[in-house]
């Protein structure tokens, strides 16, 4: 699968020689003259924001439209006014062109076939394939039966066309109140597939729609009006996830039983399921209404928007979707799968700084008070062409307090007392005293710069020095402050075995860090702008903060994958 998005001529800019399922499927449909051209849809529900799973489903069917030379289509299957809204139906748009995509046309709602839907369904009634029902919903699922069991004819199945016809009028001009009645398929209440025991069609419900208004009472059902949308516009190969695989008998059913529609062909794939994360919408409302997170932009929410602002290109997103490939069968992708694609981006772009989160000030005792050595940074060693930086040496600067310990282990190779310690892009120091306030804690080291050690030169004697470690010059640095994110959740499989959202948040997901020192060069970062602190991972400049404000997208290693393979 090619999840690329396509060049101006509209063929995709990378190719794979191997075709997946899919790909084989749209191939014997062009030789067999089932489809002269491919057209895809991407048709979200306007109720909430995307998700990472709705990228998966974004490039693939953006992605294979792409690769044929076709094009797809945005629809928005806005059948359920209550919960949609115009900042939906605009945030996805958004995420979808963030992602690199353009869809042809204009977008499309399910909204524009409303009245050729209504006469889809009259057309189903006078055929005698559709009928009145007044069960309630809680009848309704009661004479449903189950799995086990089949289920019970409705006392209203068999109402003649003409009272189906009546009725249904009225129920479009508002004459019942909302419930009171429902329009069902009539299939067969004993069938194996739940789906086809009668489906409903239409309810009553008097919500203002964001783009009909008030024009309607009566809204389709999702599974009435997807089959039918996708036919109104030619679509070629309806792509979605596993889920609606035992819908697709129900898809056929209408095609095939409503006069002069085309019909396309649905494939269906396995959904995206990451470890750590859960991408139902009704749980992340859950955590949005509870205050678990700031919102659905929170960096650690699996929303588009949350991805964003946590520092994720559109192309790791992309080049994490498509490594997936497509597959029949669900199964659970391990989160660093997301976090590689993403440090396999940013190392390559992303510009090197110097930030110091927790300080300890050092005071080397041998510069004078106004020395100011000027040494070359490298700003990316992935990318020749991106040159070099001025970083100062001062006599005061701030390295991390992790890398110093008094009682430090025998493999301990950063700073410790009487020890070396080579400082980036500068010398070696030595440890010649530890300063500490009347609490017994450490606020300062005075250190000595050994000389002649300067380019990674070692003077006969010294011996090696094996650690390495970054820092600021204390008159250069810029405050900040810095937001730690982790997984969402401590579990790799959340709310399992009936554990609540409560049970398995992750309580250290956000650890937000003040009075971090960050080299000048940070000071002037736009919002939005990716960088790679040295040894400490890739972060991203807050938008919209007046104060510099960095979020780490992703640590330089897979930390949790650690973890659990020493536990």
């Amino acid at each position: 699968m090619s999840t690329a998005p396509p060049d101006p001529e509209g063929t995709p800019t990378d190719d794979v020689a191997r075709k997946n399922f899919v790909e084989q499927a749209i191939d014997a449909d062009l030789a067999e003259g089932e489809a002269a051209a491919v057209l895809t849809r991407f048709p979200p529900e306007p109720n909430g924001y995307l998700h990472i799973g709705h990228a998966k489903a974004i490039c693939v069917n953006f992605g294979i439209a792409a690769r044929y030379g076709g094009s797809c289509n945005l629809r928005f299957d806005d059948t359920n006014p209550a919960k949609e809204s115009q900042e939906f139906v605009d945030a996805i748009q958004d995420d979808i062109r963030w992602l690199g995509f353009e869809w042809a046309g204009a977008p499309l709602h399910a909204s524009d076939y409303f009245e050729e839907l209504y006469g889809f369904a009259v057309q189903l009634i006078e055929k005698g394939l559709a009928y009145v029902c007044d069960l309630s919903a809680e009848e309704t699922r009661e004479y449903r039966g189950t799995v086990n069991e089949a289920g019970r004819n409705s006392p209203y199945r068999e109402r003649s066309v003409e009272e189906n016809l009546d009725l249904f009028t009225r129920m479009r001009a508002g004459e019942f109140e909302d419930g009171a009645r429902t329009l069902r398929a009539r299939i067969d209440m004993s069938s194996a597939n739940l789906n086809m025991r009668d489906p409903v069609m239409y309810r009553i419900a008097r919500a203002h729609h964001q783009r009909t208004g008030d024009a309607w009472c009566i809204y389709p059902m999702y599974d009435f009006a997807h089959g039918q949308s996708d036919a109104i516009e030619g679509i070629t190969h309806s792509l979605c996830s596993l889920e609606f695989e035992n819908h697709r008998p129900l898809y056929d059913w209408f095609l095939e039983n409503i006069d002069g529609l085309p019909h396309p062909r649905q494939i269906e794939f396995a959904r995206l399921q990451l470890s750590y994360t859960i991408t139902s919408k009704r749980k992340l409302q859950e955590l949005v209404a509870s205050g678990s997170v700031s919102g659905w932009d929170d960096p650690r929410m699996p929303t588009i928007r949350g991805l964003r602002r946590r520092g994720y290109t559109p192309e790791a997103v992309r080049a994490f979707c498509d490594g997936l490939g497509l597959t029949k069968f669900n199964s659970t992708h391990d989160m660093h799968l997301l976090e590689n694609a993403l440090r396999s981006d940013l190392n390559a772009r992303a510009l090197r700084r110097m930030a110091v989160l927790r300080p300890l000030k050092v005071v080397i005792t041998n510069l004078e008070e106004d020395a100011r050595i000027e040494r070359q940074a490298v700003e990316n060693p992935e990318d020749e062409g991106a040159g070099t930086r001025p970083v100062h040496l001062t006599r005061e600067i701030y390295i991390e307090r992790d890398d110093f310990r008094e009682d430090a282990p025998r493999k301990f190779f950063r700073l410790k007392p009487d020890g070396h310690v080579r400082l980036r892009y500068g010398c070696v120091l030595r440890c010649d005293e530890v300063v500490k306030d009347d609490t017994g804690e450490i606020v300062e080291l005075r250190c000595s710069m050994v000389e002649g050690t300067f380019d990674g030169q070692t003077p006969e004697g010294l011996g090696k020095v094996k650690g390495i470690i970054h820092w600021v010059s204390a008159a250069d640095a810029v405050d900040a402050t810095v937001h730690l994110y982790d997984h969402l959740f401590r579990e790799p499989q959340p709310l399992k075995d009936g554990r609540t959202l409560e049970d398995d948040l992750n309580p250290d997901s956000l650890e937000v860090v003040t009075g971090a020192k960050l080299e000048p060069a940070l000071g002037d970062a736009a919002g939005g702008e990716r960088f790679q602190f040295e040894r400490l991972g890739y972060f991203v400049r807050a938008e919209g903060e007046t104060e510099p404000v960095f979020s780490r997208a992703v640590t330089l290693r897979d930390s949790w994958a650690k973890l659990e393979k020493k536990g």
